[in-house]
């Protein structure tokens, strides 16, 4: 067996090579992420049969993208390490300093021969593909509630009596008003009630049309070119944002119906949800049991022992934040989609448990299920919840 530690950085790769009796086959060894770098370290292989090597690298980003999508269209597999658990391997064999590229790779090719070998998922270029549409979609959205915040803080000059008239929310009525009269001269002076009530099919009543006109023509609020200019422009950057979010959600949609994951089957878990859930967690057969999938979301509690005190802390909050905040919001899904799942939450409410510490109990028994469906590649049956 021939195991590889590889350091990875952003423009270059080092690699350390040894047998499984510990015969150090190479060294030092680094080759430049490109096409010519990537054939260098293929060379390198082709004496071995790839089920004879045993590859290990750490959890990168993207830097280590494109080799790791080298080695799966070359038949080569390998196992990702959190760089966490590499600083601590190092931590328990010397009490030195010493950190090179070089080093990190012997190090890394160490840790691999320690541990049980979990290779990468037949299915990685597809959570490849569904992490990054799902992150890029948080970000958008994130940007899209900035532009909400902006257009608020225009109108409580231009018009502050337009948000609380539509009960503080920015409807698609209300959006749709602001982009075709983009001033408080204009909504009081509007006539075009048919094409109103027909983008807000039907619910928007006449009464509630000349109300909003009468509020415009008595507005506190200040005209201002300025402002009435940003309040366009504002519009347009959500307009297109917007429809970028609705261009991923078709992507994202199409990939998660192909995969048809287990975790789809879970009341009230969508499929942009499961599509961030399983993209995060990856390959979940990695995971020995639940409790490992909980501490790879970084939502088990911290634990304190010293002497004679022993104490139960917050959430650790490691790993991604992005997959604990999906995580999160799914649990408030599936307690209103699922009987069992509210039990389990309304149970934990009458031990006295406070409403976010019932959803994270409820977060660890959804981890809980999804574990055992992605692992038994079964569908969901609350019949067999205990």
């Amino acid at each position: 067996m021939i195991y590889i530690g590889i350091d990875i950085s952003k423009y270059k790769h080092d690699c350390f090579i040894c047998s499984d009796t510990g015969e150090v086959i190479v060294e030092n060894l680094s080759f430049e992420n490109n096409q010519k770098g990537f054939q260098q370290f293929a060379d390198l292989l082709k004496p071995y049969d790839n089920s004879n090597v045993h590859i290990g690298l750490e959890a990168t980003g993207h830097y280590g993208l494109n080799l790791k999508l080298f080695l799966a269209e070359n038949n080569y597999t390998f196992m990702e390490f959190n760089p966490l658990l590499v600083k601590d391997f190092v931590k328990s064999l010397t009490l030195r300093k010493t950190k090179t590229d070089k080093v990190d790779a012997s190090i890394i090719c160490r840790k691999l021969m320690s541990v049980p070998y979990k290779s990468n998922s037949v299915i990685f270029y597809h959570n490849f593909s569904i992490k990054s549409l799902s992150r890029l979609r948080e970000s958008l959205i994130k940007q899209r509630s900035k532009y909400l915040v902006q257009l608020t803080n225009i109108l409580d000059i231009l018009f502050p009596e337009f948000k609380p008239f539509f009960n503080n929310h920015f409807s698609s009525t209300a959006l749709f008003l602001l982009k075709k009269y983009g001033s408080t001269k204009k909504i009081a002076n509007m006539k075009d009630f048919d094409s109103i009530v027909k983008n807000a099919h039907g619910r928007f009543s006449y009464s509630k049309f000349t109300k909003l006109k009468d509020l415009a023509k008595n507005t506190i609020g200040k005209s201002n070119e300025t402002l009435e200019y940003e309040l366009k422009l504002i519009l347009d950057l959500y307009s297109n944002v917007d429809t970028q979010i609705n261009s991923i959600d078709k992507q994202i949609s199409t990939i998660i119906k192909e995969l048809n994951p287990p975790t789809l089957s879970i009341p009230g878990i969508g499929e942009i949800t499961c599509a961030s859930i399983i993209s995060e967690f990856g390959d979940i057969s990695k995971f020995s049991n639940p409790n490992q999938m909980l501490s790879f979301a970084g939502l088990e509690p911290s634990i304190i022992e010293s002497g004679t005190m022993s104490s139960k802390g917050r959430m650790v909050k490691r790993g991604s934040g992005h997959l604990r905040h999906t995580l999160m919001n799914a649990s408030m899904m599936v307690i209103t989609h699922s009987h069992t799942f509210y039990d389990y939450y309304y149970k934990k409410r009458t031990e006295g448990k406070c409403h976010r510490v019932a959803l994270s109990h409820v977060c660890k028994k959804l981890i809980r299920v999804i574990y055992t469906l992605e692992t038994k590649n079964v569908q969901f049956d609350s019949s067999l919840l205990k």
